[in-house]
């Protein structure tokens, strides 16, 4: 019963944050899009994280020889550096890949806006999935302080990452909106490159420790900032010249 307690409590204390931050980011459209789709990408988002588990073990189990980052990080910085790089590749392909696929050949996307909002609702998905299994650890231990800190800490810095690098794609998305095929390639994939060097600058500061973790979040949140200035230019974007 108490493990079925602390799964459901996990559970909740992952997706409840995420659903808040969702909350805030629909407020951005001024189109809203549909409720069922945006829970879908939602949902997408939090399947993308069993899939991505099976892969980062892999790749620190039988790249780096160990079951602990810190282990392979105090003997290879380079090492150390490549398996956070294909953990932060993994992540940030099978995020866009879980809104690619389901909008691939659907009428929702009409209009440059919409690649942002559906980027952030699967980076949401992911992250509350994510959350949740952060917090089942200490909360099947009894500690509930330290999952409550836990919480908090990815409330505020975690989660926002994941938004600020899907949204980073959806930026590159939205931009090549109105541009031909060529320019769409060359933009998705600029925008996925950056999420991938975003995600793995910001894990790589704090496995390092030598910022504190409140620093390195404040760069996350300025970066957030700047996105919602980057939202108001998006927002007024109209096709002048539409190449096919």
């Amino acid at each position: 019963m108490f493990i079925s307690y602390s799964i459901l409590i996990a559970a909740l204390g992952g997706i409840g944050p995420a659903l808040i931050w969702l909350f805030f980011w629909l407020r951005e459209d001024e189109h809203p899009e549909p409720r069922k789709i945006i829970l879908v990408t939602f949902l997408f988002g939090m399947v993308a994280v069993p899939l991505v588990l099976p892969f980062q073990y892999f790749v620190l189990k039988y790249l780096g020889g160990s079951e602990e980052l810190s282990t392979v990080m105090a003997s290879s910085a380079l090492l150390a550096f490549l398996i956070v790089f294909l953990w932060a590749s993994v992540e940030e392909i099978l995020k866009y890949i879980a809104s690619h696929l389901l909008f691939l050949q659907r009428k929702e996307i009409d209009e440059p806006m919409d690649w942002i909002i559906y980027m952030i609702s699967t980076a949401l998905g992911f992250s509350a999935a994510e959350n949740a299994l952060f917090l089942i650890s200490p909360l099947l231990e009894g500690d509930v302080t330290r999952s409550l800190a836990t919480g908090d800490l990815r409330f505020i810095g975690a989660t926002l990452l994941h938004v600020m690098c899907s949204a980073v794609i959806g930026v590159f998305l939205a931009f090549s909106f109105y541009k031909s095929k060529h320019f769409k390639t060359i933009y998705r994939t600029l925008g996925i490159l950056t999420a991938i060097f975003l995600h793995t600058a910001f894990n790589l500061f704090i496995i390092n420790n030598e910022h504190s973790t409140m620093t390195v979040f404040s760069f996350v949140w300025i970066a957030i900032i700047i996105l919602i200035l980057i939202l108001e230019k998006i927002k007024r974007l109209n096709p002048i010249v539409f190449i096919q």
